[in-house]
């Protein structure tokens, strides 16, 4: 497997886990281009762009940590790869692919700022819809048309008392979701999680192990060829290691989406997450109808839920990691659950998002055994050479 290979399937593996939101496209954006030289999480968060890469010019004052996230919006937007705006060895060396990015890039926030009031509801995927070339002929009707995405502190309209004709309110629905579970106390019992199964990428089956602690713990070891890619988040801060490499710290959108996934009592505490919760009607999931709850989160993108109209299960979670251009969706499905010590779990999880998508199958779920605290210790960076 070459070094591009190993970077794109590791980079899979880690979003599926910790729901990163990057959007890398599978196979073709290299990690060793797009991550800078290991910065300690405070530099990360107090540096602007141009403080920390080169030749930066109308992203001028955005936070460091979300200069990768806007290019792979970038990438997402256009269907394109890195090398399309920049040289591979020189990624800050001026292509005209790269100048005629600049101006869209600035024509969208004048855009928005004379036209909207400075909202972001103009993005690149809003002429491009993933070609390169804006789409200016309408396309023709298709059985179904893609679902609307809500842009960040948009909760869409729906009757005061939260229902829309589906006679619930969204805290119903989240009642019968944790009943449909086992019931908060039998959620709230649960210390520990540990889950065996295979994640498939690109037509390959790996082995992966998962390790979950309350309240917000939780880390995976993807055992590949070369040795384990891990994803981990301790409650507090959040890593990628690879094998031969330093370990990559995880800001903004990463850790985000990582301490949903590292909730084991997220059912249960839902509602503390949002500041405002609508339920949105009804839309089908494979061959079941499910409600839709969108909730909103305060100075954070909204999160769709999913919830089965017959069983109260969730099926899927759509959030959003935010960039400087727009919202970057990741989309997880929820399938065949099964009874774990009076509790049921997910034993098929699918991951989607603008580059692909992933499965993960559970084989075995064991919980409340002891699982070492050392585990959720980020390792130490590797030293300096001594000049």
């Amino acid at each position: 497997m070459t070094e591009r290979k190993v970077w794109s399937v590791f980079f899979v593996i880690a979003t599926v886990v910790a729901a990163s939101a990057l959007g890398l496209k599978q196979g073709k954006i290299q990690a060793p281009h797009a991550a800078p030289a290991a910065v300690s999480p405070a530099d990360s968060s107090t540096k602007k762009a141009e403080e920390q890469f080169k030749n930066i010019q109308v992203l001028k004052g955005i936070p460091a940590e979300q200069l990768i996230p806007t290019m792979q919006f970038i990438n997402a937007s256009l269907g394109v790869e890195c090398e399309f705006c920049h040289e591979p060895k020189a990624f800050d060396k001026d292509k005209k692919t790269k100048q005629t990015a600049r101006k869209m890039i600035e024509m969208t926030f004048a855009l928005n700022k004379d036209n909207f009031e400075g909202h972001r509801e103009v993005t690149c995927y809003s002429c491009h819809r993933g070609s390169a070339h804006p789409q200016a002929i309408p396309a023709v009707a298709t059985e179904q048309a893609p679902a609307a995405h809500p842009q960040h502190g948009e909760v869409e309209a729906t009757q005061k008392d939260g229902k829309e004709n589906s006679g619930l309110t969204a805290d119903e629905l989240l009642d019968k979701y944790v009943q449909a579970l086992g019931g908060s106390s039998a959620i709230d019992k649960v210390t520990t999680r540990v889950i065996k199964g295979t994640i498939n990428v690109n037509g390959k089956s790996l082995p992966i192990d998962i390790y979950c602690k309350a309240p917000d713990e939780r880390i995976s070891f993807t055992h590949m060829p070369e040795g384990d890619s891990v994803t981990a988040f301790n409650g507090r801060e959040g890593w990628l290691g690879m094998p031969g490499r330093p370990i990559r710290e995880m800001h903004g959108s990463d850790l985000d989406g990582a301490s949903i996934d590292a909730n084991l009592h997220l059912a249960t505490q839902l509602r503390k997450m949002f500041t405002e919760m609508r339920v949105r009607g009804t839309e089908k999931i494979g061959d079941r109808e499910a409600y839709q709850v969108i909730g909103q989160r305060e100075g954070k993108p909204p999160i769709r839920l999913y919830f089965d109209q017959q069983s109260g299960l969730l099926v899927r979670l759509i959030r959003y990691g935010d960039t400087a251009l727009g919202l970057l969706p990741t989309q997880i499905d929820y399938a065949d659950y099964r009874a774990v010590s009076g509790l049921k779990v997910p034993y098929i999880w699918t991951l989607s998002r603008p580059s692909g998508r992933f499965t993960i199958q559970v084989s075995e779920v064991q919980q409340n055994v002891p699982v070492d605290e050392a585990r959720f210790v980020k390792p130490e960076p590797p030293q300096p050479p001594a000049k």
